[in-house]
C-alpha cells in the first residue's frame, strides 16, 4: 500500500482553499495544514515551538502510526517523505493520563492524538565531539534532534515486548533509550549502540558485561543483557 505522503499535501491544499467559516471539528485536520503552512514561512530551519506554552483545548485523533522502528505510517501507508515527518516531529508532544503515556501533534489551537508503538523518536547516528577540552559523545535522530550524553540525557535500558505482552519472553527484547526533549524518548537503533560498544569499553564485573562511556569528562555505566 503506497498512498505515501499525498493524502497530506492534498489535505493542506484543500485546506489552504477552503472556506475560514468551516468549523474546524468538521475537519481535524484543518488547524494542523494551516499551522504547518503558516509554519513554514516564518520559521527558519528546524526550530523547535514553544509548545509548552500552547494550551489548546480541541482534541481530536489522527490516523497516524509511528512505528516501533522509527517508520510513520499515515492513513494505512508509510511516510517517505524526510522533509514532512521532521516537520511533524517538531510539534510531537506527549503527555501522562493516569500512568498511560499518550502523544499528539500539537499546535496552538489543536492536539490530534496518534499511536506510538514504542518510542517516538528513533536516533541513527552518534560521533564523538570535542569540546572545551572535553570529549562528548553525541546523538542524532532521524528527524534531526541532537542530544548529548551527560546527566540529564543518561541511557537506560528497559524491555520492549514485540506482541506487546510479557507472555511469551522469547518476543521481549531490552533495548537502550535516551530523553531528548519534552518528556520524548529515543530508541538507540542497533547498528548505533554497536557502534557504541565499539567505542567504549567492556568489562566483566560479577559475572556481568558492563559497558563504560566517556562523555563530558563523567563516566557512564550500563549492566548489559546476557541474553
Amino acid at each position: 500500500m503506497s498512498n505515501d505522503n499525498s493524502n497530506i499535501d492534498n489535505n493542506i491544499q484543500s485546506s489552504a482553499n477552503s472556506p475560514q467559516n468551516v468549523a474546524s471539528n468538521q475537519n481535524p485536520m484543518k488547524a494542523l495544514n494551516q499551522y504547518l503552512k503558516s509554519a513554514a514561512g516564518i520559521r527558519e530551519g528546524r526550530a523547535i515551538p514553544p509548545l509548552e506554552k500552547w494550551h489548546p483545548e480541541q482534541v481530536d485523533d489522527m490516523d497516524l502510526v509511528i512505528k516501533a522502528n522509527g517508520e510513520w505510517w499515515h492513513e494505512g501507508g508509510q511516510m517517505t517523505r524526510e522533509s514532512l515527518v521532521s516537520l511533524f516531529a517538531t510539534i510531537l508532544w506527549k503527555e501522562e493520563n493516569n500512568g498511560v503515556a499518550e502523544y499528539f501533534l500539537k499546535t496552538p489551537v489543536q492536539k490530534l492524538r496518534i499511536q506510538v508503538e514504542d518510542a517516538p523518536l528513533l536516533i541513527n547516528d552518534v560521533g564523538i565531539v570535542d569540546e572545551a577540552n572535553n570529549s562528548w559523545l553525541e546523538f542524532t535522530t532521524t528527524t534531526g534532534d541532537v542530544v548529548r550524553l551527560d546527566d540529564a540525557h543518561p541511557i537506560t535500558l528497559r524491555a520492549y515486548s514485540l506482541d506487546g505482552t510479557t507472555d511469551d519472553q522469547s518476543d521481549v527484547q531490552v533495548r537502550p533509550y535516551m530523553p531528548v526533549r519534552n518528556g520524548l524518548t529515543a530508541l538507540i537503533g542497533r547498528n548505533v549502540f554497536y557502534h557504541l560498544t565499539e567505542i567504549g569499553e567492556l568489562t566483566e564485573q560479577k559475572g556481568e558485561t558492563i559497558l563504560t562511556l566517556q562523555s563530558g569528562g563523567r563516566s557512564y555505566e550500563l549492566s548489559m543483557p546476557t541474553g
